[in-house]
């Protein structure tokens, strides 16, 4: 009944996202004259380069994960490792409100790690992708500041840059002092006052959590980790520039990469199942600011065009993921059984390894 539930609402709030983002019966006609347009002949060569710049992405985003865990003591080998993370990236693709993040913590679970451990080392991947993503962005549109820029873009670049930057100062100061953070960060949200047995549990899992942040002191993994990073976010910008290249979008290289950054910071926020809408627009915001601001205003022609982009590229994300998340599902090294031991691991996670 649960799972019903949570189907049916997850399904909803899908159907209620592409309702939002679908476009009008004029817009869809600008589309199918930008897709008429394109040149197949011409396009597949760069959709080869775009999957082939995908399989690095992968395979670096899937590796790093290994220098964080070393941190824990666990090493896991190359072909679990790519099948455990090609089914959490699934997840987090599919779920909603990312939710999928916890998937990659629950399996690893098996392999004698706590999953809130595990989950610390995943908070400190999204908190470095987020800092590193958010300088990109702010350095990008801070070249672009001046009277004809949009009202939004500096406040924005200052609002990601400043969440990240305080969740970076969370992971340095929980380091050296974990319970004091907590108990002050706690004591800032007012829980302990409004619903002090939620306070304590969730205090408990942060404790616990705070054990993954350990690889941000061992510097030869972190070192190897941040290579990997920088590999990854990299061959991530010049998928964007490759497709609007061959559907012959004039997006430049800082461009490509600041549109990459706007989508990246834009999907962090808690999304819709399988990020639908959200990601077409933040996609297309990140377009206008390169391509001109009719980009970002329906009815235009260039409106279609930056749209046709946005969900050209969207497909052959939910493509690739969704792919190779069935292909990991098909190894021995993890299946959907493992996923449902890993959730029940993941629920008593608190109780069995909760620090004294």
């Amino acid at each position: 009944m649960k799972l019903a539930i949570n189907l049916a609402l997850s399904l909803a709030m899908l159907a209620l996202c592409t309702w939002l983002i679908w476009p009008e019966p004029m817009i869809r006609a600008q589309i199918a004259v930008a897709v008429d347009a394109i040149d197949l002949a011409a396009f597949w060569p760069y959709v080869a380069g775009y999957l082939g710049l995908m399989a690095v992405v992968h395979f670096a985003r899937s590796w790093r994960w290994n220098n964080l865990l070393a941190a824990l003591g666990i090493k896991v080998p190359a072909g679990p490792l790519l099948a455990i993370s090609s089914v959490g990236f699934m997840a987090i693709l599919a779920l909603p409100a990312r939710m999928g993040e916890f998937a990659r913590p629950a399996l690893v679970r098996q392999r004698g790690v706590s999953a809130s451990a595990a989950l610390g080392t995943v908070a400190v991947e999204r908190i470095i992708d987020g800092l590193m993503i958010s300088i990109l962005v702010f350095g990008a549109f801070f070249s672009l500041r001046g009277p004809g820029a949009p009202g939004w873009m500096m406040p924005t670049a200052y609002i990601a840059l400043g969440v990240f930057g305080a969740a970076m100062l969370f992971l340095v100061f929980a380091m050296s002092w974990p319970r004091p953070t907590v108990t002050f960060c706690l004591k800032l949200s007012l829980l302990p006052r409004l619903a002090p047995r939620v306070a304590r549990a969730i205090e408990t899992k942060l404790l616990e959590m705070i054990r993954g942040f350990g690889a941000l002191r061992d510097r030869p993994n972190l070192i190897v980790f941040l290579l990997w990073t920088l590999v990854y976010w990299v061959a991530n910008g010049f998928t964007l520039w490759l497709l609007a290249r061959g559907l012959g979008q004039p997006l430049t290289v800082l461009g490509a990469f600041a549109t990459m950054g706007m989508l990246a910071v834009g999907i962090t926020l808690p999304n819709s199942p399988g990020m639908v809408g959200q990601f077409q627009y933040f996609t297309i915001l990140g377009l206008s600011l390169y391509l001109g601001a009719d980009a970002s205003t329906e009815g235009t022609a260039l409106y279609a065009t930056a749209l046709t982009l946005a969900t050209i590229h969207y497909l052959l994300q939910v493509i690739w993921y969704v792919g190779m998340g069935a292909l990991a599902l098909a190894t021995p090294w993890v299946s959907l059984a493992d996923l449902r031991r890993g959730r029940k691991l993941a629920s008593t996670d608190g109780a069995s390894d909760a620090p004294a």
